[in-house]
């Protein structure tokens, strides 16, 4: 395992949106367990816990939405410039069946009733903590040697019909898992020309924006 030889900075550092390193292995059902342990824990407005995580491992489920991953690609691709469809083609943008686990995480905005605390003046609160869910989730997984990958080129409505969810439950994320052979040194979006990160003095501002 990992983590044993890991601080948080290490794991921050190391993660990285996994799409093409997938061994083909699948994750045990113990390491598993620790990722969405790891993702249970993540802080929540009020305490409302407002995520449920759906591990969809059947071959044809995996199939079916990675084919319907593949039709958004083509329409996003479509839709670009000539110059940045040719930059954005060679660039891999799921693992769905390589990785052998997808993790859906969804939101319920029901959860914790109708007086959440902390959420009535920023009701976007509550997807945020489903979004802190999914961060304390790839970083458990990295510690782990698990790489995740998240698919969103998929139409939500497609998705929630796919894994049967209830109504008034959206999905935040599909989450591809599984055992890699690396991670990768740079993103790989900064790696295939599509954009670089910046630097972090031109995001740290005092007391203003301006400042």
């Amino acid at each position: 395992m990992y983590a044993e030889d890991l601080n948080v900075y290490d794991v921050i550092r190391m993660r990285r949106d996994v799409r093409a390193e997938f061994t083909g292995d699948v994750v045990d059902d113990a390491t598993l367990w620790r990722i969405l342990d790891a993702a249970h824990r993540a802080p929540s407005v009020g305490n409302s816990q407002p995520w449920d995580f759906v591990v969809v491992r059947e071959r044809a489920t995996l199939r079916r939405f990675a084919d319907h991953v593949a039709e958004k690609r083509i329409e996003f691709r479509d839709a670009l410039p000539p110059e940045r469809a040719a930059t954005f083609e060679p660039i891999k943008i799921e693992g769905i069946v390589e990785s052998g686990t997808g993790i859906v995480v969804t939101y319920d905005h029901q959860r914790g009733g109708p007086q959440v605390l902390g959420r009535a003046t920023v009701p976007e609160t509550g997807i945020y903590s489903a979004v802190l869910a999914i961060q304390n989730l790839w970083l458990a997984a990295t510690a782990e040697g698990v790489g995740v990958g998240w698919v969103s080129f998929y139409d939500p409505g497609f998705l929630s019909e796919l894994v049967g969810l209830p109504d008034g439950i959206r999905p935040v994320a599909w989450l591809c898992a599984g055992p890699v052979r690396e991670f990768q040194r740079v993103p790989d979006l900064e790696r295939f020309g599509w954009r670089s990160g910046r630097p972090l003095d031109e995001a740290v501002h005092r007391e203003t924006f301006r400042g």
